[in-house]
């Protein structure tokens, strides 16, 4: 229950109104889950949007994602815990985290349960930035005004090897600064075919990423990871099961290429356990995942104080921001896949991905988006 409003309570959450919106994709994608038979091919994205305002007519939005299962649970967890914010100052972030948290502990802090709670928690950041006039990046202190970007869309497994060439051309093209294929084929042969073919294709200097997926079990990640070693590559992706944080740490002990790993988890807590085992050189968290960007913070701050590299996974509309903020050298995944969801385009040149001077997030939800929409609930009223 909302106490008394004190001297510094200077506004509060009047209306929060949820979406659910499901993105569909031009081509069907397979990564190494699909081809070892775990998952069906991805056809579509739904997103949880959560859009805010206030009493005094300020707004954000903020977004969560799933793919292939979880985003009616999602909107579900979301409906049922976002009327403990209504009444609340929306500067009071951390405090409004605990308590919907609170608001739905039998679920846990983790899985479904945070994935909901980002999506509201990002609306309140992009709320703030905008109250403030500023990029988001620029409200938590930015380091840089633009990050360095790489491709993953156009090297997914179900992709023709020659198909996988001329996409990486084009992103070359396009001014990415780094390109990334999946791998985790059945056939490890084909996997290295493909890495010979694309490495020879960018040349020896440009930075090359690859991702299996959690796919290979820790004798083969120690085999394609030494067979890897010759390519020169700027790191290699989940090559075990997300959470077999002290595999991963052994893995990374023996090779040269950097390991970095972290998109599949889902609190703060699992992502310590990689930076206290030493578990990952690069740091992959995903703020729509673990619980936002109060969250995604947490994890940032513990793994700049272990000299981490970061490259946060997907949602660059978020996550650009969030690396602009980052003390070291940080990367940036691409995906255009959610461009027909806004009506705001990011800009990228000379390989980075430039912080717009945007307000907030700096995105709006497009006519596209709202005509995607298969659920919507909205919390409180207008001013």
């Amino acid at each position: 229950m909302t106490g008394a409003a004190g001297e510094a309570t200077l506004d509060r959450v009047a209306r929060i109104e949820l979406s659910s919106v499901t993105l569909p994709l031009a081509t069907p994608v397979s990564d190494a889950k699909v081809l070892t038979g775990r998952q069906r091919p991805m056809t579509e994205v739904v997103f949880l949007f959560a859009e805010i305002g206030t009493e005094d007519g300020h707004e954000g939005i903020g977004f969560g994602y799933s793919k292939r299962a979880g985003g009616p649970g999602q909107f579900a967890h979301a409906a049922e815990v976002a009327p403990a914010l209504i009444g609340e100052d929306p500067s009071d972030i951390g405090r409004i985290w605990t308590k919907l948290a609170w608001a739905g502990a039998s679920a846990g802090r983790g899985g479904l349960a945070t994935q909901a709670i980002a999506a509201i928690d990002i609306a309140l950041w992009d709320l703030k930035a905008r109250r403030a006039g500023l990029p988001l990046a620029k409200l938590l202190g930015a380091h840089r005004d633009s990050v360095r970007c790489y491709n993953t869309s156009g090297g997914f497994l179900n992709a023709p090897l020659e198909e996988v060439l001329e996409n990486a051309a084009a992103s070359v093209e396009a001014g990415i600064g780094g390109i990334k294929i999946k791998v985790g084929h059945p056939d490890h042969a084909e996997d290295m075919r493909r890495v010979t073919a694309v490495r020879e294709s960018l040349g020896d200097a440009f930075p090359l990423m690859v991702d299996a997926n959690q796919q290979w079990d820790r004798p083969s990640a120690l085999r394609m990871g030494r067979a890897l070693d010759a390519f020169g590559l700027t790191w290699i992706e989940e090559p075990l099961d997300a959470h077999d944080a002290e595999g991963h740490a052994a893995l990374a002990r023996r090779l040269d290429t950097p390991v970095a790993t972290g998109e599949m988890l889902t609190s703060v807590a699992e992502h310590c356990e990689l930076i206290d085992k030493d578990a990952a050189d690069i740091i992959q968290p995903d703020a729509p995942r673990i619980g936002g960007i109060t969250n995604f913070l947490k994890v940032a701050t513990l793994a700049d104080h272990r000299h981490l590299q970061l490259s946060p996974h997907f949602a660059m509309e978020i996550h650009l921001h969030l690396a602009a903020a980052y003390p070291s050298e940080p990367w940036v995944e691409h995906f255009d896949w959610l461009d027909p969801l806004f009506n705001e385009r990011l800009t990228i040149r000379d390989g980075r991905m430039r912080v717009p001077s945007r307000p907030g997030l700096g995105i709006t939800l497009s006519d596209q988006a709202r005509a995607w929409t298969k659920e919507r609930v909205v919390i409180g009223k207008n001013r």
